[in-house]
């Protein structure tokens, strides 16, 4: 490009020269011609020649200048392409390492231990004695059924129990009499019998009173709705004054102190897996530690559950909560980069490559985390110098040029080539 421009300027001059002396021998015939007036012509040329001579020169300065500049700006553009930008940090390589492959399965925790209350009676709900996220102990009592009905009932047991005791101590005294005539054979033997069949029914119609005591008992005992194990209080479902039925849903409780959580994956991740196993979960952004309680298979063809248990003696998990198991499978290749190194923009997940001139951002698609590192899945290859930050740096510098799509990247490329294969007219 500058040699283009100096055969431009030599041109210019070359014919700045020639006019200046086409106008000079112009001048002299115009002198040869007119000899009256010799001194005014003389003067008139040489103030011509004077001027076009000056006016060459300004031109030749203004594309000498061009020229110049033009150089000018393209070692500036020159500088600002070579110009290194470094992002401090340390520089980690990107290596293809073996790990052990985990499957991530979505799932739900859920309380080993929950129960719905209910009653067998039918009446009306007295009093509620508990609230949701109350913590009830086992056989607390948490609600009262209306049962006088049952009451009155107590009452003709109780009565049927004294008629049937006294009737089998009637009945025990007539037998032992007839035993005792029996033996001094003053009874006959029909009479004997006959006692001895009284007090046998005496004492069956007895055990029958005292059985159906013990059913109004139990009755009774529905009337008041106790809590079946320690649990938390998590649904409330009637208020005094409503009608409970038999079976019909009163209050809802959960044991949270031992939990489940069920995932639900694929047969190709289940090869590793054995009975007691400790298995990795995550809760509430929480890695805690999992026991395999059984796989089993789902409704779903090549698909299994798999449950595991965890322990929350504490109380700081939730049931209902969001989890994910980490079910191990079979080792793989994988990129790992520091979890340090990530930059993110909103959606986007990049690092900061180390270049020869200078770094740049690109963009990458990560996969699951071993550790403190990252699985890249796409983005990066083997050999790729990856920057990272300084602890405590979370912003870019600016002159860290932004990724660029390969098709933008291409276009970009194929402009270039085009415009320093055309150069750019000089202004006349």
């Amino acid at each position: 490009m500058n040699s283009l421009h100096r055969r431009f300027a030599r041109a210019a001059s070359r014919a700045s020269a020639t006019m200046l002396a086409s106008q000079t021998t112009t001048m002299t015939a115009m002198t040869v011609r007119l000899p009256h007036y010799r001194p005014i012509h003389w003067a008139l040329g040489v103030s011509t020649g004077a001027l076009l001579l000056a006016a060459c020169r300004d031109r030749s300065a203004t594309t000498t200048n061009h020229v110049t500049n033009g150089a000018d700006k393209d070692a500036a553009v020159t500088a600002t392409i070579v110009a290194p930008a470094r992002m401090p940090g340390s520089v980690v390589t990107v290596r293809d390492t073996v790990v052990a492959g985990v499957i991530d399965a979505s799932a739900l925790v859920e309380p080993i231990r929950q129960a719905t209350l209910s009653t067998k009676l039918m009446g009306t709900v007295t009093d509620v004695l508990v609230h949701e996220g109350d913590v009830v102990r086992a056989g607390q009592a948490v609600l009262h059924i209306d049962a006088r009905d049952l009451t009155a009932k107590a009452e003709q047991v109780a009565a049927g129990i004294a008629d049937a005791e006294a009737m089998q101590r009637d009945a025990a005294v007539q037998a032992k009499r007839i035993r005792a005539l029996y033996a001094d054979s003053a009874a006959t033997r029909a009479q004997l019998d006959g006692v001895e069949t009284a007090l046998a029914r005496t004492d069956a119609a007895l055990r029958a009173a005292r059985a159906a005591s013990g059913e109004l008992a139990a009755m009774q005992s529905y009337a008041t709705v106790r809590a079946p194990f320690d649990a938390v209080v998590t649904r409330r479902l009637v208020d005094p004054g409503a009608f409970a039925a038999p079976g019909a849903p009163l209050i809802t409780v959960q044991d949270v102190s031992s939990l489940r959580i069920t995932a639900t994956v694929a047969a190709d991740g289940l090869r590793t897996l054995r009975r007691g196993q400790t298995v990795g979960v995550t809760i509430d952004g929480a890695v805690l530690d999992a026991v395999l309680e059984g796989v089993v298979p789902a409704n779903a063809g090549n698909l299994f559950t798999i449950n595991v248990t965890l322990s929350n003696r504490r109380g700081t998990l939730r049931a209902g909560s969001a989890a994910v198991v980490h079910v191990p499978s079979l080792e793989h290749h994988a990129l790992l980069v520091p979890s340090a190194a990530l930059i993110r923009e909103g959606d986007l997940t990049g690092v900061i490559v180390r270049g020869t001139l200078r770094d740049e951002r690109r963009w990458i698609r990560i996969g699951t985390e071993v550790g403190t590192l990252v699985d890249v899945t796409s983005g990066l290859q083997v050999g790729d110098q990856v920057v990272v930050a300084p602890s405590g740096t979370s912003t870019v510098p600016t002159a860290i040029p932004p990724a660029i799509s390969p098709e933008k990247s291409a276009s970009s490329r194929k402009a270039n080539s085009s415009n320093a294969s055309s150069p750019t007219p000089l202004s006349r």
